[in-house]
């Protein structure tokens, strides 16, 4: 049985690839000093860092509310059609809370609530899992029940190019920013269990890269019969160097490539590189 998938703009999947995927997402809003923007809608990844790199205060972004999800369901509720919302992790924001206060108004039960406990390009590929899944005709239920499991299995790990934007927004003191900046250090960041936290840090970027792949490693490696897929913050080309370490490291081809968004990268800045994937698990 056919069923609607619901994400939202930290997913970092455009309203291109929502329709090319047969999904829907819903943005969440951007506040800069000149005013507010709804991400992936008025304001693309590029133009969210063009604007970052010149705010004397950094942007803030605020959850969809109550009523964006209210609509959808209501719609979907008129035509008898069941409904999975993967939203990113309620740790970092309020978006599953909104999701699951417009499922009380609606009163339909057949809206199923996925708390990713990811964000980014975690969440990407949990939604590009679940499309994977419906795709292959399983149903709802099934769909709901495996992506409750193997949401525990995501990893991300990215390193950062500068200290800046993590001194703005207080994660890091002014003077450790500076010691950083001096030394050269390459914090990488990753995401786990629903938070964002420091995994280690490195002297110069091809160090960095080794760090990752230890961290992949550890972690358990790459599922390659999943989704997972690349990202990065501000420019493009920031990427090439990592996307050709990734490729001799792991031997993923054509690897999926995605711009880090407005959650993550208000605080990594641009020129971050990173890797979403599910963990190798035994059966």
């Amino acid at each position: 049985m056919n069923f609607n998938i619901i994400t939202d703009s930290t997913s970092d999947i455009t309203q291109v690839d929502a329709r090319e995927k047969n999904i829907q997402v819903v943005p969440l809003r951007i506040l800069f000093e000149d005013g507010e923007y709804h991400d992936g809608v008025n304001i693309t990844a590029e133009e969210f860092y063009t604007k970052l790199e010149t705010a004397k205060v950094l942007p803030q972004t605020s959850q969809p509310s109550p009523e964006d999800f209210v609509k959808i369901f209501e719609s979907a509720k008129s035509k008898d059609e069941p409904v999975l919302v993967i939203t990113l992790s309620s740790s970092l924001s309020g978006t599953y809370q909104s999701a699951t206060i417009a499922k009380d108004i609606c009163e339909y039960e057949k809206v199923y609530l996925v708390d990713s406990q990811t964000v980014t390009l975690g969440l990407k590929v949990l939604v590009d899992y679940a499309v994977s899944l419906r795709n292959s005709g399983k149903s709802i239920e099934e769909v709901f029940e495996i992506l409750e499991k193997e949401k525990h299995n995501i990893r991300i790990f990215a390193a950062v190019d500068t200290l800046e934007y993590l001194k703005k927004g207080g994660r890091l003191s002014s003077t450790a920013a500076l010691a950083g900046t001096l030394l050269n250090l390459k914090p990488i960041v990753k995401v786990e269990g629903g938070s964002v936290s420091m995994a280690a840090k490195a002297r110069g970027t091809n160090n960095s890269y080794s760090k990752i792949k230890a961290l992949v490693e550890e972690a358990g490696g790459i599922d390659e019969s999943k989704p997972y897929t690349l990202g990065y913050t501000g420019a493009k080309t920031a990427l090439n160097q990592f996307i050709g370490f990734i490729e001799k490291t792991y031997k993923l081809k054509d690897c999926p490539i995605s711009a880090i968004g407005s959650t993550v990268g208000v605080h990594a800045g641009p020129g971050a590189c990173g890797l979403a994937f599910f963990i190798k698990t035994k059966n």
